[in-house]
């Protein structure tokens, strides 16, 4: 009878524990139960292996270990328990996943999370330690950097506005009036007189064949007026257009019926005299270049833009214009063209800007500022100090929680005010090292060798 007494608790006991067994939820709760209680210990805030159950130094740094925030988390699990969570798997089925907690219908095992697990160049820190040492972190967000694109321009005469004196006469040279480079002439000055014994012999036969028309006007013989006439048009149009002579010298000639001796050479346009190869008792020829000159009420800007910032500038592109020279001076330019080819050597793309000068303030070959605005979408941006850039590549750490700062390849833009724009690599609103990225990079990098 004493034997059945003891002998019930103890099949009461196994039958228990052999329907808790065959109830997962159930079972999962006892081995839980029996799970023991885990202690808090000491770790170092820069390498996270590094492990004790009392205070004290890390063997590496030398940094003072700092407690842990969370029980430790059973060894045997064999899940990292940092970053982010993938998903949710059945550790008797793994095949079976959910984006959620909760149990597996089929086998009622109660699922249990899967974390991303940090690379080799992770970097992991108690936050308080990541203030001690100065490091902070900031938002990527999108900002317009807009500071503006100065370069270097020379001033230019117009070329469309830039006329050569020439005659069509060999002669000499009688006298000269525009004497100087530089002097400012008007539309009909005269430049010089000129003499040119072929311009008076075929005025003479001009004369000639006036006088014949009027003689054989009446002339019997036939064709004779008319050959006279064609003999006159011809001398007229020799004289208008080979020789270019003025309409009111050839109505003076007509008028007074003797030939003139001397004709002036004028000028064609208003401007300065840039050049001038005219001197008294010179021989001149057809086609010789007499004198250079230029309308500077309106001129070029010619500048220099560095290849890197080639995206800033294009045709219709507007410019202000400033001189060290004339600090009151700002004017508006436009970009008329790009030029097709670079310097090979200084590696800048010219560009042709054009402006309005009606004060005569800007002259050729003075050296001018030339200032593009940049007018960019708002992309988004960290603080340079944040983007770690290794020659082959550039780097920023995004936190993915606190203390957990992971490598990420990023393609930077332009760089203006102490921010960098990300164009590739980054989204808004994720958390970047700005202050220290080059302690969490050293250490990123030790870690990745040691792997």
């Amino acid at each position: 009878m004493r034997k059945a007494v003891w002998i019930i608790p103890v099949l009461a006991a196994a039958f228990a524990a052999g329907w808790l067994a065959r109830d997962p939820r159930l079972a999962g709760l006892l081995h839980r139960h029996e799970e023991p209680a885990q202690r808090k210990g000491y770790h170092c805030p820069m390498h996270p292996q590094v492990r004790s159950d009392r205070p004290g130094d890390c063997p590496i740094c030398g940094m003072k270990l700092v407690p842990d925030e969370e029980p430790a988390q059973p060894a045997d699990r064999g899940h990292e328990h940092s970053g982010r969570i993938l998903y949710y798997e059945d550790p008797e089925a793994p095949d079976y996943r959910s984006d959620r907690p909760g149990f597996n219908p089929e086998t009622g095992h109660e699922l249990r999370p899967v974390y991303e697990k940090p690379s080799s160049a992770t970097v992991m820190a108690a936050p308080a330690k990541l203030r001690l040492m100065g490091v902070s972190t900031v938002a990527a967000a999108p900002r317009t950097l807009g500071e503006p694109l100065v370069v270097t321009g020379r001033v230019a005469a117009d070329e469309r506005r830039v006329f050569r004196v020439e005659t069509r006469l060999e002669g000499w040279i009688e006298e000269v009036q525009a004497d100087f480079v530089g002097r400012v002439v008007r539309p009909g000055d005269v430049l010089l007189i000129l003499y040119s014994p072929e311009l008076y012999a075929t005025q003479q036969e001009y004369l000639l064949a006036r006088k014949a028309r009027s003689q054989l006007a009446q002339a019997a013989v036939a064709g004779a007026p008319q050959a006279a006439e064609d003999m006159l048009r011809a001398a007229r149009r020799r004289l208008e257009h080979h020789f270019a002579l003025e309409p009111a010298l050839v109505e003076r000639i007509e008028r007074t019926g003797e030939p003139v001796r001397t004709v002036p050479v004028r000028a064609p346009a208003a401007g300065f005299i840039l050049e001038r190869k005219a001197y008294a008792g010179q021989m001149v020829k057809p086609g010789m270049d007499l004198y250079t000159l230029a309308d500077l009420r309106r001129v070029w800007v010619l500048a220099s833009v560095p290849e890197p910032d080639l995206g800033a500038v294009r045709e219709t592109s507007r410019a202000v214009i400033t001189a060290s020279f004339a600090p009151r001076l700002r004017r508006t330019a436009v970009v008329t063209q790009v030029q097709p080819r670079a310097d090979a050597s200084s590696r800048t793309l010219d560009v042709r800007l054009e402006l309005d000068n009606e004060d005569l303030a800007l002259r050729p070959d003075l050296f001018v500022q030339v200032e593009f605005g940049r007018a960019r979408a708002a992309r988004v941006a960290v603080p340079e100090d944040a983007l770690i850039d290794r020659g082959a590549e550039q780097v920023v750490y995004v936190e993915t929680e606190p203390g957990f700062f992971v490598p990420r390849r990023v393609v930077a833009g332009v760089r203006a005010a102490g921010w960098a724009e990300i164009v590739e690599g980054l989204r808004a609103g994720e958390r970047v090292v700005a202050s220290g990225a080059f302690l969490i990079d050293s250490e990123s990098r030790m870690r990745s060798g040691a792997q």
